[in-house]
């Protein structure tokens, strides 16, 4: 295989060439070899798009500009894509992205190098601000005046991967990879304690790492992965509030209240887990493919409490309470799956799949609860057994079929089963044992039909019946319908329609969900003499939303309907404007925007308009300048409104 590939190597420039001439008499040339990369080709190119953001006040709400945008002031990193070629050093091509870098909400990173028949190797790094404080999200105190999201977030969320392939284009490819996920940062919780609900800060941290490694195999006809892996899983919270000050809680009663707390939890998991999946062409008509995962995950828990107050378990009045606990579970999880594509004649496909997910957990936890008041102590233990058996199923057949060279008809039916189970020992709580079954049938359908070279007609279709389901918001009786439409109408202009519908139905009296979704889209995409004047790109959506589900008031238990409903104009447009050339400077304008106007339970309004102006300064240097404003309102809570202008500015460097 070496010596083919060095002859490959000197008679593929050879032969180009022409006839080859008497040989040189001079002695032989010294100098040193040149470089492999073409003396017409860079050994570094791409682009880096360094610039200034400024941002005027916020108008309105800080919180809700910076749960939805979060977008500041100060020097960026707007974009980088770079390409270095040097077989010299190691690798044959070193390619590396980013965006978004210097205090955005979402910034990412990208490495990737590879080197002809010895390794591949990529990097991808993304890290992303999370903040949450809407003030009439989780608020059981906005009735009374006070806006406070009880469930809020401001924290960083980053992910790593690494991923290393031996050996790339052999037959047998061994691999290492590396993912790690973290988070970390602070928010608002609640405590519980009586029925009572206290809002209290609190800080979360959690990490999971995954280690893997494996071969795989690529062969003519058969393709094959063997995977072993291992994760780690921590997770700390901590909840506080300091001495000295007077927490009443949601339910406002004098008489009860919070003073301090120190409470946090614990969580360390770890698992171990095989994989391996194939793919084979056992006959020009016959393909097969399967995938089995086994693993294992075991989880610890270590939770530990301590508060002051006028608090109330039941009918006693305590001044303190300690509460610590610790708990295990193990939860062996297997997924299978298996398929295969027959194609007995030439206009028939017949597609056959199967999936099974088992999933048992076994799990137990001792706790031990002390409350202190008037004097007396007052000490309770418990010990717990729980577990858990969900088994999930399902079936399908699909037929393909090519009744002419325009039209394509598929027919199909899914079969989904499975039950859970759980069980917790001493009875506790509302319920100690429940069980749940899963019965669906689907009956699937599709048309392709292509009239013209230039159309092309899109539509499927679901149908379902179910006689139970594990949760009341599942799909139970339903119809889904979608249909597509592509039209080329000329050369620079090209049309798309999108219609999807979806009903979905359950009668059972303790859940009586009834939701509706209708969803209509249009979109153009046109280009004047071939895109020399610049194009438009522009879409509309019409979008309603219906849904009614029973309840049980918690207070009472007494039945209660819930209703939503939302009716949304979606629409988005942007032109790409090449303005005239002066002194070989063709600058482009780009402008437009997208909006939403929804109305029903949460009216909601959205505007985000902008443009860019790029000016060529040179061969190697533009510059840009933007212009975005960013505008949401709610008519029944106006104080969650904001606005807000941004200005952008800097240079594009290209190579």
């Amino acid at each position: 295989m070496r010596a083919i590939f060095v002859i490959a190597v000197l008679i593929v420039p050879l032969a180009g060439q022409e006839a080859a001439k008497p040989a040189d008499p001079k002695p032989a040339d010294t100098k040193p070899a040149e470089s492999p990369v073409p003396a017409t080709e860079s050994w570094f190119s791409g682009s880096i798009d360094l610039g200034y953001r400024w941002r005027t006040d916020v108008g309105g709400s800080a919180d809700a500009y910076r749960s939805v945008v979060k977008l500041g002031s100060g020097p960026k990193l707007l974009g980088l894509d770079l390409t270095l070629i040097a077989p010299k050093q190691g690798f044959d091509q070193l390619h590396v992205r980013a965006s978004s870098w210097g205090d955005d909400p979402y910034s990412t990173f990208h490495l990737d190098a590879r080197k002809a028949k010895r390794y591949s190797f990529s990097a991808d790094y993304r890290d992303f601000a999370y903040f949450n404080v809407l003030p009439s999200f989780a608020d059981p105190l906005l009735a009374r005046g006070i806006t406070l999201n009880e469930q809020a977030f401001d924290t960083h969320k980053r992910f790593a991967n690494f991923n290393l392939e031996f050996l790339p284009g052999n037959w047998i490819i061994p691999y290492v990879a590396f993912d790690r996920d973290s988070s970390s940062g602070a928010g608002t919780s609640v405590f519980v304690a009586s029925g009572n609900e206290y809002p209290v800060p609190n800080t979360l941290r959690d990490s999971t790492s995954l280690y893997r490694g494996g071969l795989r195999f690529e062969l003519r006809r058969f393709h094959a992965t063997l995977e072993e892996g291992g994760t780690t899983y921590k997770d700390d919270q901590r909840l506080f509030q300091g001495a000295g000050s007077t927490n009443y809680g949601n339910l406002g009663v004098q008489r009860l209240d919070l003073s301090s707390l120190l409470a946090s939890y614990g969580i360390r998991g770890s698992s171990i887990y095989s994989k391996g999946q194939f793919t084979a062409s056992v006959k020009p008509w016959l393909d097969f493919y399967g995938q089995i995962l086994y693993s294992q995950p075991s989880t610890d828990v270590n939770y530990q409490q301590s508060a002051t107050g006028s608090l109330q378990n039941q009918l006693l009045l305590y001044s303190s309470q300690q509460f610590l606990l610790t708990a295990a579970a193990k939860l062996p999880h297997t997924t299978a799956s298996a398929g295969a594509e027959v194609r007995p004649l030439q206009r028939i496909r017949i597609i056959e799949s199967w999936l099974t997910d088992r999933l048992h957990n076994a799990s137990s936890e001792a706790s031990t609860q002390v409350f202190l008041g008037a004097g007396a102590t007052s000490t309770t233990a418990g010990l717990l057994a729980s577990g858990l058996a969900t088994n999930y199923n399902q079936e399908q057949i699909d037929v393909f079929f090519d009744a002419t060279a325009k039209l394509v008809l598929r027919g199909g039916y899914r079969f989904v089963w499975g039950d859970a189970n759980d069980i917790t020992l001493p009875a506790a709580g509302l319920a100690s044992a429940d069980q749940g079954k899963l019965r669906r049938n689907v009956g699937l359908g599709a048309i392709t039909f292509r009239p013209r070279a230039k159309l092309s007609l899109t539509a499927e279709a679901e149908v379902a019946s179910s006689s139970g389901t594990y949760f009341r918001t599942s799909l139970y009786d339903y119809q889904k319908v979608r249909a597509q439409a592509r039209y080329s109408a000329t050369a620079t202009l090209s049309l798309a329609a999108d219609v999807t519908v979806l009903n979905n139905d359950n009668p059972s009296p303790d859940v009586r969900y009834d939701y509706r979704m209708q969803q209509a889209s249009l979109s153009i995409f046109w280009s004047p003499a071939g895109g020399k004047l610049g194009d438009l790109q522009g879409s509309y959506t019409r979008a309603t939303v219906r849904s009614d589900i029973g309840y049980l008031t918690p207070q009472d238990l007494t039945p209660q309907q819930s209703r939503y409903r939302d009716n949304a104009h979606i629409a988005s447009a942007m032109f790409n404007i090449k303005l005239p050339d002066h002194a070989h400077m063709a600058p482009k304008l780009t402008a437009g925007g997208s909006l939403v106007l929804s109305s029903g339970s949460r009216p909601t309004n959205y505007f985000q308009p902008l443009a860019t102006l790029r000016l060529p300064m040179g061969k190697s240097v533009s510059w840009f300048a933007e212009w975005r404003y960013y505008g949401y309102g709610e008519a029944f809570y106006l104080y969650e409104g904001f606005r807000t202008h941004l200005v952008t500015a800097g240079l594009r460097l290209t190579r």
